[in-house]
């Protein structure tokens, strides 16, 4: 299509572009991201896409807190080199931001959408976490300003609460407070380890703290424990070291309080002797107790037993039937535990093998669909006869591993028979003679079935070579086709080839245009110059000239007649100029004409185009039904 001139520099015709129907999926798939994100300058119906898609991009990084020099607000329907550098700053901006996406200002210029969506997507999701971000901050600082200078009636409740709080707490805390009950006397020796002078202290307000004594089992619980197994000789030994400590921790806090005298109260006064006392009493009757509950757990056991045995001998017999019972139970347990470890492993060992087994399924799966996606591709006749020779052959395959089993068993056969001849003709054997010339016979007509069946092997043999031959052919035909289509270009890049190089005539066009305007301007202004400087010399000669032409009559009515010539020639140029610009006029005239009538030839091509394609597929769609109804 030629570019029609115009040397006034007014607008040219814009250029023909293709309508892609992807590109104009994604083109509104971006607008829907940048209305929900946020930016409602995209529902105006007046812009560009170019315009709203830049906008789009520009507010998302204004919006992360990324500084780009751009203003969108008063810039639109910018020229080429705008658009180009307005791409660059973009694209400059989006590796500060860590984009996972790669965008090229000429993609972004020439409004390729595909390539734009995944990095407007991801600018939206910038976005909208920097403005959460941003929202939770602001959200913090407004309500801490408020609580500065205002305040809740929860706020108020709570402050009446905290203080009512606060002294019941304190007050509580006075009540029970730690309070002092016993005192070391005076003169006693000091005590030298750490341990037992923290004792000392807490024995003085009133905490006993020393051996644990939940920890350690009581004797009515040592004889329940004997009743069930599960007791080692390990622990047995461990709970009388732990009697041994617990008597010494007894020894030890009565030495401690033997030294201390009471604090004087307003209740009681307590000396120290009393308070040995009380706690020899309570360790006397403690150790009563524990001695009359042993009596009777003895004596009920010799009750229980048959053969009245004292209480040692059972004690002995029990530690030996628990102890029995121990090496079962423990013996069961590393039983248990191998078993455990052989499950363990065999269900790893499953569990790696459905792996294998899932990623193996996956890997056919994928291979299954391209293959798919290949056969539709390719060219249904020959994929039909391909299945048949590949049938076939899995045919002629098992058909030759069944000859050669049954091969296999009828020389078994025939090796078992040859072994029983052997052995009947023996010496001895002169009863025999006439089986073993019935034998003789049946092996003739055995080894003549044989080389039939090895004949008939050797012929089917050939054949699959052959049909090998024929299919490695076939396969080479196949490969050769497939080069061939793939040296044609397909639909896909015969689009992308259009696209391109629409692409490169928009910019070639655009830059032809502004190329031409500034010829126009140049050339427009020159011929201004010229005719500025042409009036400027004929004024400074009339100027020059005009005191000597008005000295006499002669030199003026001379100077009169060279005016008029001057005034004629500048009558006689506008009329040239008049008639030069009325020509460029015509000219013009039909060089638009010649343009609508290309146009129309365009519009009609177009349409001629669609209604061919439209025929074309009818066409194999009524060759899809002849089809079936011949199959």
């Amino acid at each position: 299509m030629g570019f029609p001139k115009d040397p006034k520099g007014q607008a040219l015709p814009e250029v023909e572009t293709r309508e892609d129907k992807e590109q104009n999926v994604k083109l509104m798939e971006i607008l829907e991201l940048l209305v929900a994100a946020g930016y409602f300058r995209a529902r105006i119906k007046g812009l560009s896409p170019f315009d709203k898609v830049v906008g789009g991009m520009t507010w998302c990084i204004v919006t992360c807190n990324f500084d780009i020099d751009v203003d969108l607000l008063f810039q639109e329907n910018s020229t080429i080199g705008q658009k180009i550098a307005l791409s660059e700053k973009i694209v400059s901006v989006l590796p500060r931001m860590k984009c996972p996406h790669q965008l090229e200002p000429h993609q972004i210029q020439g409004m390729d959408f595909i390539h734009i969506f995944p990095v407007v997507q991801w600018l939206v999701k910038r976005a909208i976490e920097t403005k959460e971000e941003m929202g939770d901050y602001i959200r913090s600082y407004s309500i801490a300003q408020f609580q500065k200078l205002y305040s809740l009636p929860e706020d108020d409740d709570f402050i009446k609460r905290k203080e009512k709080a606060i002294r019941t707490v304190i007050g509580i805390s006075d009540v029970y407070k730690p309070c002092r009950k016993y005192r070391r006397q005076q003169g006693v020796e000091e005590l030298l380890d750490e341990e037992s002078r923290v004792h000392a202290t807490l024995l003085e307000y009133g905490r006993r703290c020393g051996f644990n004594y939940q920890s350690k089992p009581e004797k009515g619980e040592d004889n329940k424990m004997l009743l069930f197994p599960g007791l080692s000789t390990v622990e047995k030994t461990e709970t009388q070291e732990e009697d041994d400590l617990r008597d010494a921790e007894e020894q030890h806090i009565n030495s401690l309080m033997t030294k201390m005298t009471a604090m004087a109260t307003e209740e009681s006064r307590l000396s120290t002797n009393s308070v040995g006392q009380i706690v020899g009493l309570c360790s006397a009757e403690i150790k009563q107790i524990v001695s009359e509950y042993a009596e009777k757990q003895s004596e009920l056991s010799a009750e229980d037993s048959p053969e009245k045995l004292g209480t040692s001998q059972l004690y002995c017999r029990k530690v030996i039937s628990i102890n029995k019972q121990i090496l079962q139970k423990t013996k069961h347990l590393k039983e248990l535990q191998a078993s455990h470890a052989n499950l363990q492993a065999k269900y790893n060992e499953t569990k790696k093998t459905l792996t294998e087994l899932k990623n193996y399924s996956k890997k056919l799966y994928r291979e299954q669909a391209a293959l798919e996606k290949m056969e539709s591709k390719a060219d249904q006749s020959i994929l039909q006869s391909l299945r048949a020779l590949v049938a076939m052959n899995e045919d002629l395959k098992s058909q030759e591993q069944e000859f050669k089993a049954h091969c296999r068993e009828e020389m078994t056969r025939f090796q078992q028979e040859i072994g029983n001849l052997k052995a009947e003709r023996a010496p001895g054997g002169d009863e025999k003679t006439l089986a073993s010339g019935e034998l003789l016979s049946d092996l003739t007509s055995m080894m003549t079935h044989n080389e039939d069946l090895d004949r008939r092997y050797n012929m089917e043999k050939e054949k699959l070579y052959k049909i090998r031959l024929l299919q490695a052919r076939r396969n080479r035909e196949i490969a050769t086709l497939h080069r061939k289509i793939d040296e044609v270009p397909s639909q896909a890049e015969l689009i992308q080839y259009q696209k391109r190089f629409l692409e490169l005539y928009r910019q070639i066009s655009a830059v032809h245009k502004e190329t031409k305007q500034f010829f126009t301007l140049y050339n427009t202004l020159d011929d201004k110059k010229v005719y500025l400087e042409k009036e400027i010399s004929l004024l400074n000669s009339i100027h020059e000239n005009f005191s000597q032409a008005m000295a006499s009559p002669a030199a003026r009515d001379q100077f009169l007649r060279q005016m008029e010539q001057i005034v004629e020639g500048i009558k006689q140029s506008k009329m040239k100029m008049e008639k030069k610009k009325q020509e460029n006029k015509m000219r013009r005239d039909q060089l638009n004409d010649q343009y609508l009538e290309l146009l129309e030839k365009q519009r009609l091509y177009f349409k001629t185009v669609k209604e061919f394609k439209e025929e074309g597929r009818k066409n194999e769609v009524l060759l899809a039904k002849m089809k079936a109804k011949a199959s």
